[in-house]
Order: structure tokens, then sequence, then C-alpha cells
């Protein structure tokens, strides 16, 4: 008889691990208490405009791909992705406009043009984060560096060497500094930080990661935008046996003598040999297991939660042409920001925004003469902040530096609107404080304190999502779900010949 698995949530990440599982064998449960996949990235659609919820951008696109290549299907059967051309366009106050390509000689050439740094430096520089990344991925990104076995092979024994080369030591200002003269370049790779919700200037430069992840190997859109991977993936558990359960809130994972046997679902108890969690790690230690005493749960709550969000999701009567799909207009002081982000816990009086219209791509997504704007700034976690307020002033300053950077006065232009705070992005998404990505990445050991994906202390207790290992974003999350699946298949497969 196949083992009963239930999973918690249907996010990227909780997808992912359902359908390995499912395709391996295993009698796959997952417990949604929205009425739909997806978690984060999932979509809403308000008078005629589609908006992406969440995650805009998707990277490292063979991620994706090798999971349906891992399950005998064929990802374009599923779904579309375009190659942007353009990754993202940078505004700066002066009036500077860099834009950032998935091509690193492009690139160098771009900010070598436009500002005091050379294109050999843009260039070295891009080489170190290629170097982060091939010394890193295999062991910090696709596999449990919490299983020993990780370790026990030639790749690891290399990178373990030369640990020293990715830069752990230093922020991610503090090298970017080292490369770089012109403070526009430093804040362009600065901004990086931002991709799993941390402070460059106490982030390490170990996450300098991620330009090469972006420029080195392409930032993409899926026709129909991001939700449609979550639409695809959902197809494909469905394909493969997987039973949803939606408008179904877990209320409790059943434990006994630290084994986990069960969740509680709408007041009846459920027995399974096994439950993955895609909920949020401080959300699944305080409400599922109720037992705050358990010292993964002690530890992560002490962890500095990653930053948030305040998203104004605009239909605007417009066409502008000048911008691309995904825009940054920078904050004049980079580093007030983030003071302000995470000591004095506010949203910036003079925030960097990020302008996404899907509709340039997928032009379903706006009515003929219209645009969607999804139109974010960084949010501090939700400390007792008054949001009313909060979001008051911040939609103020918004609405200004758009005017002041884009000359675009959108006061008369926009036609509908959906404000979402870090508390609506709580509500939403299960979020500890409506912390995008759990914990920030704001000291040296971060990377290594994310909950790993098999629990320590709970037998047949595992985890998934942006909260657990590897982390946040697209690619991140999805290969959460791998790593789930495999430490199960070893582990529960190992307690059947048991």
């Amino acid at each position: 008889m196949a083992k009963k698995g239930a999973i918690i949530g249907s996010g990227l990440g909780g997808l992912s691990a359902a359908i390995r599982l499912a395709n391996s064998g295993y009698q796959i449960d997952v417990y949604e208490s929205n009425s739909s996949a997806g978690g984060k990235a999932n979509q809403f659609v308000l008078d005629g405009f589609r908006f992406d919820l969440g995650p805009s951008l998707l990277t490292m696109p063979f991620v994706i791909q090798n999971l349906f290549d891992d399950v005998n299907e064929k990802l374009e059967d599923y779904i579309e992705l375009q190659k942007l051309d353009i990754i993202c366009k940078y505004y700066y106050s002066d009036g500077t406009i860099i834009n950032v390509y998935p091509d690193g000689e492009k690139t160098a050439i771009e900010i070598a043009k436009k500002t005091y740094d050379s294109r050999m430096s843009v260039t070295n520089y891009l080489k170190y984060c290629e170097k982060i990344y091939d010394l890193t991925s295999e062991l910090f990104l696709f596999k449990d560096f919490s299983d020993p076995r990780t370790f026990l092979n030639f790749k690891a024994l290399k990178t373990l060497l030369q640990i020293h080369r990715i830069d752990a030591f230093r922020s991610m200002h503090q090298a970017n500094s080292s490369y770089f003269h012109d403070p526009k370049t430093i804040q362009l790779f600065d901004r990086y930080a931002t991709y799993n919700g941390s402070n460059p200037y106490k982030a390490p430069a170990t996450l300098n990661i991620i330009q090469h992840v972006e420029i080195g190997l392409g930032g993409f859109i899926p026709e129909g935008g991001i939700y449609s991977i979550s639409k695809a993936l959902h197809n494909l558990a469905i394909k493969k046996g997987v039973n949803f359960h939606f408008n179904s809130k877990v209320e409790k994972i059943i434990s006994e003598k630290n084994s986990v046997n069960g969740i509680r679902v709408n007041e009846n108890d459920l027995e399974y040999d096994f439950v993955v969690s895609n909920a949020d790690v401080n959300k699944t230690y305080k409400d599922l297991l109720e037992n705050e005493k358990l010292k993964s749960a002690v530890k992560y709550s002490k962890l500095t939660p990653s930053s948030s969000a305040l998203v104004f999701y605009w239909g605007v009567k417009m066409d502008s042409s000048n911008l691309e799909i995904h825009n940054v207009l920078f904050a004049e002081n980079y580093k007030k920001e983030f003071y302000q982000l995470f000591e004095e816990k506010r949203c910036p009086e003079d925030p960097t925004i990020y302008i996404y219209i899907s509709s340039k791509y997928n032009k379903a997504d706006a009515p003929d003469g219209y645009e969607n704007w999804y139109v974010m700034i960084n949010a501090p976690c939700i400390e007792g902040q008054n949001w009313d307020e909060e979001i008051e002033a911040a939609k103020i300053n918004t609405l200004n530096k758009i005017k002041s950077i884009l000359g675009i006065d959108l006061s008369n232009k926009i036609v509908t609107e959906k404000i979402v705070s870090p508390e609506e992005i709580e509500k939403l998404t299960g979020s500890e404080k409506g912390s995008l990505y759990g914990i920030s990445s704001n000291s040296r050991n971060a990377a290594f304190s994310r909950q790993s994906n098999k629990s320590k202390e709970l037998e047949h207790l595992y985890f998934c999502g942006g909260s657990a290992h590897p982390g946040g974003g697209i690619p991140l999350v999805i290969l959460s779900g791998k790593i789930a699946a495999e430490s199960i298949i070893k582990t529960e497969k190992l307690s059947a010949d048991n």
C-alpha cells in the first residue's frame, strides 16, 4: 500500500514536492486554505486588469525545466517562457537611466557609458559573481546541506577548500564598493539584497550570487504572467494524481513522542505517514505544532525577519512607451532607506520604487489603451505600525517620485486600485509579520540558519517554501520542494524497509 503524505499549502514549493512525490508512487493530499493554488505566486483580476500577486520575474528557468523532465513531461505543453531583452530599466534622480541586460558584456558597456566605472570593472565583477555561483550552487542551492551525505563528494570538498572565495566576511556593499567607484553602479548592485528581503549594508557578499543568476543566466516572463507557472504546476500535479483540498485550513499537525502522524482539518483528525509544511516556518511552529519549546522553534523565533512590501496595484489609462516591463526608480539615499526599514521599522520617506507592467508583454492583462501597474516599495515587517498612516504617506511619496523622475502624473490616470500592505500579506499568505522571505540574510550565518527541509526534532515532518532552505524566489522555492521530496523518498523508504 502506498505511503500517504499531507502537504500543507499549495505554493510553488508545495506543488514541486507534490509532483515529485506523486510521480514516485506516494499518495499525496494537498491542503490549501485559499481557493486556488499558487501561494504568493497567485493572481487577481480587478475591473478588467489582471495582476500577478507577488513574484514578477523568473530566473533559472532550468529549475522548472528539470522538474518537468524528471517526471517525463514536456514543459512546452504547459507553459511558454520568453527571455527578456532588457531585464530591468533603472532610473536615478539626476536623470541617469541604466538598462541591465541578460548579457554581461552588454550590461558592462551600458554601465561604462552611464557611469564613471569602466567596462572591465563590470566584467571582472560579474566573473566574481559567477565564481560564487559555481562554488555555492550545487552545495547550498540544489542540495540539503544539513545532510552529511551532501559533503561526501569531490565537488563539495573542492568548494570547502575554496570557502574563502564565496566572500562571506564582507557585506554586499563593502564588496561592491571594492569593485566600483561610481555610487550609481554600487547602488545598482546593492539592490540585489532586496531579492531576499535583506539589507546590503549587513548581508554577506555571498549574496552577490544573485547578480549572476539574473544577468548571467537571464530573466524571463511567462505567457500569461507569473501565475501561469502556478497554474502549470497545479495541472501537472493533478495529472500525476495529487489530490487538492481547497478552502481547507489545517488547524494542527498531530504529533506524539517526537513523531508526526497526521493533521487536523476542519476539526477532523487525519492520519498520514508524513507531513510537509509549505507554510511559513514560524507559523508552523507557533500555530500548527503548538510547541514553541522545540529547539528549532526557539532558534527561528529569534532570527531577524526579512523585509515586507507595500504594493499598489493600479490600472492606469495611458501607454508608457518609455518604460520596460520591469523598472526601478532609485532612492537618493540608499543607506537611509535601509535604516528606516530595518531600524526605524517604517516605510522609507524616499522609497526605491519597483514598477512591473506585465501588459507590455501579455496584452490581455489590461484593456486597450490601459496598463496594469504593479508598483512596489520595500516595507518593514509588522512591528506595531499604524498601517493606515504608513500607506497614506507612502502613496503620496510614491506618486510624487514617479512624477519627479518619470514626468508622469498618475493622479488623474489611475482608474482602479488595490493596495496590499504587510498586514494583508500576512493574511493572504500566512507569512509571519508579513515578511516576504521568512528570515533576512542580515548576518554572516543567516544562510545556515534557515529551516532545514527535514525536521531534526520531529520524525516524518518536512519543510519547503520561501522561509525554508534554500530560500525565497521562484527557482529556490521550487528547489526547496525538490529537496524535501528527495529527503522523503530516502527517509520514508528506509522506514518502510525497517
